[in-house]
């Protein structure tokens, strides 16, 4: 099935109580599946098209404030629609997942494939200090289990999780092994795991009151480092990345999503000129695995950063790296989809001809 179709699966199976979206192509599946599925007859799931992105996230920050497990997804300029309620739900310590299917921008852009809402995802994106848990799926079996994952994150820290996917993840075809069904969680269960929700019951003598609004500055600095203590925890605990070959590499190719996949087979049509390459896939973007690049890029003679994008990820990556080595970003704009041969071509001009 399409990685969008095998989202709308996953959600119903690790049991979604709510998903609350708008369409927006490449991501419009979704909705659509889920809407064909009628999760609501078998196991309660709500299912509802909003009237706008806005109105969607703002159902999620609802549905959240309740213990509920809920969702939503869109693409590149829905997700930015979606900012204000995001920081919200960061902001009121929330779990919720939220799937991005990047398309090309600026602006309305192209409905083609892109990766270029990196910093949109990875740094904030919309306003104060917080983060999101940013998983990237390069196959649509990732699609799949990133939806157990991200949930499972998302209440563990009580943080939204975002699943950042490539338009060309969310429209590829591919066989997918799908989770047996979760059973739905009972009221009761509700109130034992999340008692901090706002189920309209008093909690010892007030009610719970979820906001994200603090007029006392002294407070809200003490938020801020509550939240600050909460992403440390992440940092030190859910990075997570995938080594190919960087043992006895010469050079280090840095991608994730799609994109690693094609540089996968580059990393082989590099191999037949006898330039051997390694590749780092980071599968959270937040938290980074800065570490895990420091580590892989030593000894190197150069890393390549390959997105899908001018040039954004590369950041972390020579944050990581410290200058030690040269850094080099190839990429592709516009919805264009680089070749391994594009790939190869790149690793040679801005690094090994150097």
């Amino acid at each position: 099935m399409k990685g969008n179709e095998a989202i709308a699966h996953a959600a119903i199976r690790y049991g979604c109580d709510g998903y609350f979206g708008y369409p927006i192509t490449p991501q419009s599946e979704v909705l659509e599946t889920l809407e064909e599925l009628m999760p609501w007859e078998t196991t309660g799931m709500v299912v509802l098209q909003a009237e706008s992105e806005v109105a969607a996230i703002n159902m999620v920050y609802g549905g959240a404030a309740s213990g509920k497990a809920v969702m939503t997804s869109s693409s590149s300029p829905g997700v930015s629609l979606k900012q204000e309620g995001i920081s919200y739900i960061a902001a009121a310590s929330l779990p919720a997942l939220i799937l991005n299917v990047m398309r090309g921008g600026p602006g309305l852009g192209t409905i083609q494939p892109s990766q270029a809402d990196y910093f949109q995802a990875t740094k904030g994106g919309g306003h104060g200090d917080y983060h999101l848990i940013v998983l990237a799926p390069s196959t649509v079996q990732e699609m799949v289990d990133f939806v157990g994952l991200g949930f499972d994150l998302a209440f563990k820290y009580c943080n939204p999780a975002m699943i950042l996917a490539d338009g060309i993840v969310g429209q590829m075809m591919e066989k997918v092994v799908l989770p047996e069904q979760r059973p739905r969680r009972t009221e009761e269960q509700i109130r034992q795991q999340c008692p901090w929700a706002a189920d309209g019951r008093k909690n010892g003598r007030k009610r719970n009151v979820i906001t994200s609004l603090e007029l006392e500055s002294a407070r809200m600095e003490v938020i801020n480092h509550q939240l600050q203590d909460r992403y440390r925890r992440i940092e030190r605990d859910e990075t997570r990345w995938e080594e190919i070959d960087v043992e006895g590499a010469d050079y280090l190719i840095v991608a994730f999503g799609s994109i690693a996949r094609i540089c996968t087979k580059a990393k082989e049509l590099a191999a037949e000129k006898g330039i051997k390459v390694g590749i780092v896939r980071p599968i959270t973007l937040w938290p980074f695995p800065t570490e895990a690049v420091r580590r892989a890029a030593e000894g190197k003679k150069g890393v390549l950063c390959v997105e899908l994008n001018a040039g954004q990820m590369i950041e972390d990556v020579r944050l990581a790296v410290h200058d030690s080595l040269p850094v080099e970003h190839f990429g592709r704009l516009g919805g264009i989809i680089p070749s391994p041969e594009e790939v190869v071509e790149a690793l040679e001009q801005k690094l090994i001809s150097k």
